[in-house]
């Protein structure tokens, strides 16, 4: 039995927890089998532990278990592009029919090109163009109908399945973890909150009232004789770096104990849980399994984890999860590490 487990046996028998169910599983029985026995899952277990025993004096009431994870990079594969990124690109294509003077227009014309780098070169102002063009103008149910359409058959360019279908096994034990013992998951990430309302309660367990991402405004009008709302070119939230901290103040309304995320734009997000009154958890996502998956750090154009942010990860004992080491499987299809 390795060190880290042997402590979280002992903290099981100092609370009187052995031979009696866990919140309904038994203590036997492996609650994530798809992480390795590292430090990090013998953390989670012991946090959980400490948060939901009565008589702990880190005993958290249920009301209060809130957790918070990133989405892109966090929960599923974020390389070579975020995958709403992929479907803006692919929706440009699909409507240029009705847009002839993108041919010319950038950065309409590299998206039509097949031209990513110079596409890339535009930037957030380039980005927002082509979010505006492709996300507004319709009514919400129409785009959701046409994310979930674009789900239904958009795959990954290297791994050649669906992108609902790269999601991280792991991570999905650990939201379900959560959910079994109380706690209450919620997305908040950088992506928009419509485009992740059509696929979180299916892949992730999250339903769409516990989604808190980048939003546009809508406008309520009569559209063919029936009250609905319109999706607006304007934006109204960006949930990203400070934002995610005021997003869940927003939206959420209490602060997390738990959060997990996988770049700097999660810092301000896990700074503000690190400030919690009394036990909380932060863990960030270290993607260094070229092999599984990819490997990048400081200098990727998505997901970029700074050496700045591994340091303070190190000097608060925030958790960071080597995908490498902490991970018997990536994706539920994947092949297991003994």
């Amino acid at each position: 039995m390795k060190p880290v487990f042997r402590r979280t046996l002992l903290l099981a028998v100092s609370l009187g927890l052995c031979g009696a169910p866990l919140s309904g599983q038994a203590q036997d029985a492996d609650p994530l089998p798809s992480w390795s026995d590292s430090t990090v899952k013998a953390n989670i277990i012991d946090f959980v532990l400490r948060a939901t025993t009565e008589g702990s004096p880190d005993y958290v009431p249920e009301q209060d278990r809130i957790a918070t994870f990133d989405n892109d990079g966090t929960l599923w594969v974020e390389k070579p592009l975020y995958a709403q990124f992929v479907f803006v690109i692919d929706r440009v294509k699909a409507t240029a029919n009705q847009h002839p003077q993108w041919k010319k227009k950038e950065p309409f014309k590299s998206v039509l090109d097949g031209n990513t780098e110079k596409l890339l070169t535009y930037g957030e102002k380039g980005a927002m163009a082509l979010l505006t063009a492709t996300h507004s103008g319709m009514t919400t149910m129409e785009f959701n109908d046409i994310v979930s359409t674009w789900l239904k058959t958009a795959k990954h360019p290297r791994f050649k399945r669906l992108y609902t279908d790269l999601t991280y096994a792991p991570m999905i034990e650990l939201l379900e973890y959560l959910r079994v013992n109380g706690f209450k998951t919620f997305i908040v990430s950088g992506g928009g909150t419509a485009f992740m309302r059509a696929y979180t309660e299916q892949s992730y367990g999250v339903p769409p009232w516990k989604v808190v991402g980048s939003s546009g405004t809508t406008e309520f009008r009569m559209w063919d004789s029936s009250p609905t709302l319109v999706k607006l070119p304007d934006l109204l939230f960006f949930d990203d770096g400070p934002g995610k901290a005021e997003g869940i103040n927003h939206y959420i309304g209490r602060q997390p104990i738990f959060a997990f995320g996988n770049s700097i734009g999660d810092k301000e997000m896990l700074e503000w849980t690190a400030n919690c009154n009394g036990l909380c958890f932060m863990g960030l996502v270290h993607h260094d399994d070229a092999k599984r998956e990819y490997a990048y750090g400081p200098d990727s154009d998505v997901g970029r984890f700074p050496v700045s942010l591994m340091e303070q990860a190190r000097a608060h004992g925030w958790n960071v999860v080597s995908m490498k080491d902490d991970w018997k499987t990536i994706f539920s299809w994947g092949q297991s590490i003994p």
